[in-house]
């Protein structure tokens, strides 16, 4: 089968592999979609950082580099292991692509499963990835999705979760002021949870294609453009006694938007990261202090693929708008890494057929 292989840094090959083995409870996928993620950009850029180097395995998974790419991924399911009772043949299904010690507990009240010693992700730590034809994934990471979503919206549920996850972690609420800084694929899917959810939502991003996206889609009642707007002065104009926003996210792993961020921010406001950054940033403790803002970080989801898969079901967040380009395996690097990494102001998500049907 084809299948996106990371070698290292800006050396990614397209390649023919075997196709993997089923296991006893596991399921294999023929995978329908698959998105270029951010994290791939960054190891494809600045790599390796999650990838394991060649000579170097992952503690957990036993493989180093090449590794074969993909982590947002929707597809089909084609076969089932030995044990496997609860899912068939034919059933759409995405995947929570983690790489987990067997002794973790991963059950349905684990709260910090992802945050365990040696973590990794399938499609960048190994186990196979969303950019080839078929993967076989651990039944516990495999999440079906009913047959009305489309199998390439379905694939924006990994990132979906992410945004879930953000906001969880901010603690908003109906009601509240939330600025998200950035309209990349993340910033624009958590501003989707908080409009979800019911708060007001300002986005600050530089892009005019992504700033009318997120009007458009209605997941931001407010894009500022901060080479044209004072985007701290708008937001305390815009809210009730114009002290700032209750919650801000931070999408965009750019210094001067962090900074825009915590000056935007009410007293004892909440400040998440959760972009990846590939350099050390920095933040005004002074302020942080003195207006008492909770920082805090987020990385990726725990237990919270059920929630975002029932929001999507349910047609509380429509994912179509944010699905920019549909790409064969063949151009993931000359089209879809090109330009995401050159012309990102272009482009929200990018979808991989691996395949190559529905192009």
């Amino acid at each position: 089968m084809k299948a996106a292989r990371y070698y290292g840094n800006r050396d990614i090959r397209i390649e023919r592999i075997d196709a993997p083995e089923l296991r006893p409870g596991a399921v294999a996928i023929d995978v329908a979609w698959c998105g270029i993620c951010g994290t791939d950009l960054h190891e494809y850029l600045d790599g390796p950082i999650f990838c394991p180097p060649q000579g170097h395995p992952h503690p957990i998974s036993g493989e180093s580099a090449p590794i074969t790419l993909g982590h947002e991924m929707s597809g089909v399911v084609a076969e089932v292991g030995e044990g496997v009772d609860d899912l068939q043949p034919g059933d759409h299904v995405v995947v929570e692509p983690y790489i987990i010690r067997d002794d973790v507990d991963t059950g349905p009240d684990s709260r910090d499963y992802h945050l365990s010693d040696d973590m990794n992700f399938i499609g960048l730590g190994g186990r196979g990835g969303g950019l080839s034809e078929r993967i076989v994934v651990q039944r516990r990471w495999v999440h079906p999705v009913a047959k009305h979503v489309p199998l390439d919206q379905a694939a924006l549920i990994e990132p979906l979760a992410v945004g879930v996850h953000a906001v969880e972690r901010s603690g908003a609420k109906a009601g509240d002021l939330a600025v998200v800084g950035g309209a990349g694929p993340i910033g624009l899917l958590t501003a989707a949870v908080l409009k979800a959810m019911g708060c007001t939502v300002v986005i600050s991003e530089l892009s005019p294609l992504r700033r009318e996206k997120a009007l458009e889609t209605g997941v931001a009642d407010h894009a500022l453009d901060p080479r044209e707007v004072d985007v701290v002065d708008e937001v305390r104009r815009l809210s009730a006694d114009g002290r700032g926003a209750d919650v801000a996210f931070e999408c965009t792993s750019v210094q001067v938007v962090v900074d825009t961020l915590v000056d935007a921010l009410r007293p004892t406001g909440v400040l998440v990261i959760v972009s990846i950054w590939g350099s050390k940033g920095e933040i005004d403790f002074q302020k942080v202090v003195l207006k008492e803002l909770d920082v805090r970080g987020t990385i990726a989801y725990v237990n919270n693929h059920p929630e975002t898969i029932r929001l999507v079901e349910a047609g509380k967040i429509d994912l179509s708008p944010f699905i920019t380009g549909r790409i064969g395996l063949d151009g993931l690097v000359d089209e879809g890494f090109d330009t995401l990494i050159n012309r990102n102001e272009t482009a929200v998500k990018i979808l991989v057929s691996p395949s190559g049907e529905g192009l």
